[in-house]
């Protein structure tokens, strides 16, 4: 939910077991449990292990230049990388996102930045492949279990016909698109 909310946030009044400090630059992934609040710098991903109520803060001076996956989390500092927050976000007013934001529950702050999307989502999201063309296509069917020929099938439905828009199923480049004579239901290519 965005907006303001009569209850009461799991980040707020959170217990601090790791502190990275305000001068302190820490290169490479962080994981953690419980609590974590970061005045300093991390290079690389934060990540909450195995337990459901853990809690980030990135304060006004913090910054986080990777992907953050914590169940609870308040931001009011800057973060270059996706955010997912499976359980509750608070952005607050000085919070600098760039990058995607998957969340369950959140609360934004006027002010508070988001330069990304921004997901509501009761689950982990999925990961789509990138198109690379047909190969791509080819590639991902046969990890699916399809035909190569059913994909050949598919491709040949997508070419242009000689009037330039794509061909029915069955149909080429250079047939006419007309299926014998007065509906008999024969194809014959020319």
């Amino acid at each position: 939910m965005m907006g303001n909310s009569s209850k009461k946030s799991k980040t707020s009044g959170a217990k601090v077991d790791t502190l990275i400090g305000h001068q302190t630059e820490i290169m490479g992934d962080v994981h953690f449990s419980g609590g974590l609040h970061i005045d300093g710098v991390v290079k690389g991903n934060v990540y909450a292990d195995g337990d459901a109520e853990s809690v980030a803060i990135v304060s006004e001076r913090g910054r986080v230049e990777g992907e953050l996956r914590v169940p609870n989390l308040l931001i009011n500092g800057y973060v270059a990388g996706d955010v997912y927050a499976l359980e509750r976000l608070d952005l607050a007013k000085n919070a600098r996102v760039r990058g995607d934001v998957y969340y369950h529950t959140m609360e934004m702050a006027g002010g508070a930045e988001v330069n990304g999307k921004l997901v509501r989502t009761d689950q982990e999201p999925q990961r789509f492949l990138e198109h690379h063309g047909r190969e791509a296509a080819t590639d991902a069917s046969a990890e699916a279990g399809a035909d190569a020929a059913d994909v050949e099938h598919a491709a040949d439905a997508l070419r242009p016909t000689e009037s330039g828009r794509p061909g029915a199923p069955g149909q080429t480049a250079g047939s006419t698109g007309h299926h014998g004579a007065a509906g008999t239901g024969t194809h014959r290519e020319s």
